[in-house]
């Protein structure tokens, strides 16, 4: 059985078992000389490839359980963040923030750093309060700050690298809606706004095609309660689509191309139930990039790689999404050293995206970024040591949890010892 990632540039021709119980995933572990765990696919970097197995935690049974005091819940690790947030919002509960999407694993989202925007809020990871974990040996355990803290401090953002996560403890608040609204605005004017736009509303982003001078800005604040909306994209996908195939055939007609899309009017918005209106439909594949960068550094390192883009003239079809991300504590999380300002780049999935990333990466790097787990970039095990102090601790809990390596795979043990 060959097993895929979403862009289709990561695959594995291995088995993929999906346990239905505790009992059937302790033996699927303790059987397995190396093994990973896959939710939805959405990591562009090989973090899911194994030569053995793959499992899947789709078919595992479980329920959300609400503390009393309803300020954490403990969750099935393998749901989608689309199921959970909807059980929650049966519970009158919701996730604080949530990404563009929500197809991908809880535990997935969390093992990555996932994140959406918001200038006070961090990423999924922060949210985690405990793990239980089915272990090297099969034999489960909880940890917490309080109970085996050294492993949920590395468990906080683990690349799943700690032991197969089956529930999770997440702090989760009153269920609340948002009005979206999403408007064209010319780059210069939002470059000179954005800081203030920030601080004017709960969660703000944009989209920024290369070869253009307007972007798309999106804004979300609370409202008043209201009724569902129709799902739905930020971008228009059927003449998008149409663009981008006209520009895998001839990439020269890029540059014009976005210059004419972003010339149609660009404006509206939806308002609904929060789980709703945060994630929009991605059904056009892509190749993703992200660095998230010192807060500081984010408007001009983008107006940077943006110059170098319009100066070569190259076929970068996607536009860059900006968004902010609070601090936090994490380990291994880019958000450790302050807030951050996080710059995803995109190429069709139809076209090339490699020599594209690496010049960029180099951009990025020499800003002072550091990249997003999930997404593609070249860190090896010494750039890991130099861009986190807390590297070699993080190695070191996992050697003392997995110490002959079944949670490894050759990309991860190219980036930790």
């Amino acid at each position: 059985m060959a097993w895929s990632n979403w862009s289709g540039s990561v695959t594995a021709a291995v088995q993929v078992a999906r346990p239905q119980s505790d009992d059937e995933l302790a033996a699927l572990v303790r059987s397995a000389r190396r093994l990973r765990v896959a939710g939805a696919g959405h990591s562009f970097m090989p973090l899911c490839e194994s030569d053995e197995l793959i499992v899947s935690l789709d078919d595992m049974a479980g329920e959300i359980r609400v503390a009393a005091d309803r300020r954490t819940a403990r969750i099935p690790a393998g749901w989608s963040i689309r199921r959970l947030t909807a059980a929650l919002w049966e519970e009158g509960l919701a996730l604080a923030n949530q990404g563009d999407v929500n197809p991908q694993s809880l535990a997935g989202a969390m093992a990555t750093g996932t994140h959406g925007t918001g200038t006070d809020l961090g990423s999924l990871s922060t949210f985690a309060r405990g793990f239980r974990l089915v272990a090297a040996d099969g034999e489960a355990h909880w940890c917490d700050a309080t109970t085996n803290a050294d492993l949920f401090e590395a468990q906080r953002l683990s690349l799943g690298l700690f032991g197969i996560a089956t529930e999770i403890e997440v702090a989760v608040v009153p269920a609340f809606h948002l009005a979206e609204r999403i408007e064209k605005r010319r780059w210069a004017e939002v470059r000179e706004s954005y800081e203030e736009l920030t601080h004017q509303h709960r969660h703000v982003e944009f989209w920024f095609f290369p070869h253009s001078d307007h972007v798309i800005l999106k804004t979300l604040d609370p409202c008043d309660p209201c009724d569902p909306p129709p799902s739905t994209t930020d971008i228009e996908e059927a003449t998008f689509g149409r663009i981008l195939d006209i520009s895998a055939r001839l990439p020269s007609l890029t540059p014009l191309l976005q210059r004419l899309m972003m010339r149609t009017n660009i404006e509206g918005g939806r308002r609904g139930p929060a789980y709703s209106i945060f994630p929009s439909d991605r059904t056009l594949r892509f190749e993703e990039m992200e660095y998230e960068m010192p807060r500081a550094a984010g408007l001009d390192t983008l107006e940077e790689v943006v110059g170098w883009i319009r100066r070569k003239r190259l076929p970068v079809t996607f536009p860059f999404e900006y968004r902010v991300v609070a601090a936090d504590d994490i380990w291994m999380s880019p958000m450790n050293a302050g807030p951050v300002a996080a710059i995803s780049m995109h190429q069709y999935a139809k076209m090339s995206w490699q020599g594209l990333f690496a010049d960029a990466e180099e951009i990025f790097r020499g800003a002072g970024g550091r990249p997003h787990w999930a997404k593609r970039h070249t860190l090896n095990r010494a750039d890991v040591a130099a861009l986190y102090p807390m590297a070699a601790r993080y190695s070191a809990v996992r050697r003392g949890v997995d110490p002959y390596g079944k949670f490894l795979n050759p990309h991860l043990e190219n980036l930790f010892a």
